[in-house]
């Protein structure tokens, strides 16, 4: 008779169960392990058979077939180890449990050669899934059991060693669920705050805007004048995480093997900052294992390309689907992985190549000017609301001590226009700000006066702005009035809107030349 053991595998981020069947048949002593599983998991039968015999059992003088079921999906990990030991142990009738349905049991985690068991990644999506099938208790590693107990619902057993496990399934020794409370939140105090910037009081007000409706931003200043400084306080001022967001974004960790504080849900907003030198699938996501990229791990956060110009044009056209619909499709031969990539875009770059463009250092020519912002493509710019000039600091700012204004005071104004928002869109699934309007919501929600219209009419045909970047517009207008409190938007919050777009302003003069 096969015996089954449940485990659990991941695709994309998300867990779904995998039934382990073990059988012995008459052959040369070996384990063949099928069910389309990665090398990885072609390597466990070397440790199984190591952990097996280190802890004092017999390995059988048949043929150990284990099959990994659906075995037409893909499979990657180490963490079918344990469940594919007790499998193999069962079968082979070293040990019979008592009082104890296995069925209602999953199995996570890596052997080592002496039996140890070692922890894994992507144990909080998995221990969901067991949740989801109705399995009632999932044992796992020591060290991944308060990531597990992240799952309300669900009883979690740690273990140091496959000995202890066993004895535990026999009934010989006694080993009750972890119930300590670690669900407690992790520090929200910034290194960072707004407070420490001088001199950009017009562009923090934009930035502000940004963060409240969920605006993607791009920022042209010469080198030194607080571009980096200024982005890497953006996630001080974004609002608090709910606790479903936290718990996608601590998914997307787990997945990817990044998370440091197993014991905790990831409560501050990420915040990435690749490299230009960044591969295509570093930033997207893929790999021969199709592991998530920047754009998922910034989800819910802050993806921030300093010296946007210098990253591969092909590497930036890529972003134009993460940007519009907020999650990567990763496809390969045999599965085809969806992470989430939901994140506010923030992008800087210096105005020409030598980097003080409008200045007497500046030797650069129109042509070689336009050539350096032609790298950033029309579509991608497109997909970036407010586009800023950052000017450099006066002397006498920079010398006074005086404090601006606090991360702390700007959030609260963030945090009352998202409630507007939050309540606006409170019956529509999957819209939380304005940057995520539908067409149809903005011709619900971004009625224009007379005056507006007119004003806005002009500069469209003025600039030839895109249908998507009118469309940002009164996305952004709306978030404006948001700010104020104001139902409706009124003509300064359309001039406002359009003192965002200084790079098409600048485009339009050089051009024309």
């Amino acid at each position: 008779m096969v015996s089954i053991v449940n485990s659990f595998a991941i695709s994309g981020i998300e867990g779904y169960l995998v039934e382990i069947e073990t059988d012995t048949i008459y052959g040369q002593p070996s384990i063949s392990i099928i069910g389309l599983g990665d090398r990885a998991i072609k390597e466990s039968s070397e440790r199984i058979q190591a952990a097996i015999i280190h802890e004092g059992y017999e390995f059988p003088k048949m043929k150990i077939v284990i099959n990994l079921a659906p075995g037409d999906v893909k499979k990657k990990g180490s963490h079918f180890d344990l469940g594919m030991a007790i499998g193999f142990l069962l079968q082979s009738n070293q040990f019979v449990t008592k009082d104890i349905e296995l069925n209602n049991f999953g199995f996570i985690g890596e052997l080592s050669l002496n039996g140890k068991t070692r922890p894994c990644s992507g144990v909080l999506p998995m221990a969901i899934a067991a949740r989801r099938a109705g399995i009632e208790n999932i044992i796992v590693p020591l060290e991944n059991a308060q990531e597990a107990c992240l799952v309300s619902g669900i009883n979690v057993y740690g273990f140091e060693d496959l000995k202890s496990i066993i004895s535990f399934l026999e009934g010989n020794s006694q080993a009750e669920p972890i119930t300590e409370n670690i669900r407690t939140t992790s520090n929200t105090n910034y290194i960072f705050d707004f407070s420490d910037v001088k001199g950009q009081d017009v562009l923090i007000e934009y930035i502000v805007v940004a963060a409240a409706g969920g605006h993607n931003m791009l920022m042209v200043g010469t080198p030194g004048c607080g571009k980096s400084m200024i982005a890497k306080r953006i996630p001080t001022i974004l609002p608090r995480m709910s606790e479903k967001e936290a718990l996608e974004v601590t998914k997307i960790y787990s997945v990817a093997g990044l998370l440091k504080n197993r014991g905790n849900l990831i409560t501050q907003r990420p915040f990435r900052a690749p490299h230009h030198s960044a591969s295509l699938n570093s930033l997207i996501g893929g790999g021969n294992n199709a592991m998530p990229g920047e754009v998922s791990l910034a989800h819910n956060g802050v993806l921030f390309l300093d010296e946007v110009a210098e990253f591969s044009k092909k590497t930036l056209d890529a972003l134009r689907q993460p940007i519009e619909d907020k999650k990567v499709t990763i496809s390969r031969v045999n599965c085809t992985n969806i992470y989430p990539s939901n994140f506010m875009f923030i992008a800087a770059m210096n105005p020409c190549p030598c980097g003080y463009y409008g200045t007497s250092k500046c030797k650069c020519t129109d042509y070689e000017v336009i050539k350096y912002r032609q790298k950033i493509s029309g579509p991608i710019l497109d997909r970036i609301d407010i586009q800023k000039y950052v000017q450099p600091v006066d002397f006498i700012e920079l010398t006074d001590n005086k404090k601006g204004v606090s991360s702390k005071e700007l959030r609260e104004r963030v945090e009352k226009a998202r409630k507007i928002q939050l309540l606006r869109y409170k019956d529509i699934k999957g819209i939380n700000c304005n940057a995520q309007m539908t067409p149809d919501l903005i011709k619900e929600y971004c009625e224009l006066e007379n005056d507006s219209k007119e004003l806005l009419r002009m500069a469209y045909d003025k600039y030839g702005y895109s249908a998507r970047t009118f469309d940002k517009f009164l996305k952004v207008a709306r978030t404006f009035a948001d700010l104020d409190g104001s139902p409706k938007i009124r003509k300064k919050d359309i001039a406002n809107v359009l003192l965002s777009r200084d790079l098409d302003k600048e485009k339009t003069r050089m051009y024309t030349v």
